[in-house]
């Protein structure tokens, strides 16, 4: 994709570094996640800080070369959009049957090569999440390729997006659908400033500075 330039920082990224904003009909900033919306766009980092840093600063007003209305709360409007998403594309890959949940199944994934990603709920006990971890990096070790491994979300609102159950461990499988899950599961991480891997080890050393 062409490259674009962030409003914040100046740098120039790929679409997909980028969250797009447009104005809407009643001149409101709004964030346009698909890229599909008409008009002028203005490109911000995918960064919670970075949107939260042009609405500050009045940025897209300078990106637009016009008066526009910014909500002041786009930066958690983005993050429920991303969240949206992410949740709604678990689902997708559930119903394609690129999804396995429950630690036997993830660790029956994980060794097999099935595997491309990983989700644990915030509630994930250590000892499970020490387990699993484990069964990964023995198989990242092996194959040289990575496995990244998410917690961004409660075992409730996973559970919402896969239908039901008390979902606390998941695998997403390879296929279209669970690659379009785990590109948007990377993006939300990403916006938050989160490092998955950081993240787990956090968990599973039980240092709470590296938890969600």
């Amino acid at each position: 994709m062409n490259p674009r330039t962030c409003i914040v920082t100046r740098n120039s990224l790929d679409a997909d570094a980028l969250i797009r904003f447009v104005r809407d009909p009643d001149n409101r900033v709004v964030p346009d996640l698909r890229r599909k919306l008409p008009g002028r766009g203005a490109h911000v980092s995918i960064s919670r800080e970075a949107v939260e840093t042009a609405v500050k600063r009045r940025l897209f007003a300078r990106a637009f070369r016009s008066a526009v209305e910014t909500p002041a709360d786009l930066g958690a409007m983005v993050d429920r959009l991303l969240v949206s998403h992410a949740t709604g594309s678990l689902g997708l890959a559930r119903k394609a049957g690129q999804l396995v949940a429950g630690a036997a199944k993830v660790e029956a994934a994980v060794r097999s090569g099935r595997a491309i990603g990983l989700l644990q709920s915030l509630e994930a006990a250590e000892d499970g999440m020490r387990k699993i971890e484990a069964v990964r990096r023995a198989r990242q070790r092996d194959t040289g390729r990575e496995i990244a491994c998410f917690r961004l979300f409660g075992a409730d609102e996973i559970s919402l997006a896969l239908g039901g159950g008390n979902v606390i461990h998941a695998a997403i499988l390879a296929g279209d659908a669970g690659s379009a899950a785990l590109k948007r599961l990377a993006a939300l991480a990403r916006y938050r400033g989160e490092n998955p891997d950081k993240a787990i080890d956090g968990a599973v050393r039980g240092d709470s500075s590296l938890e969600h």
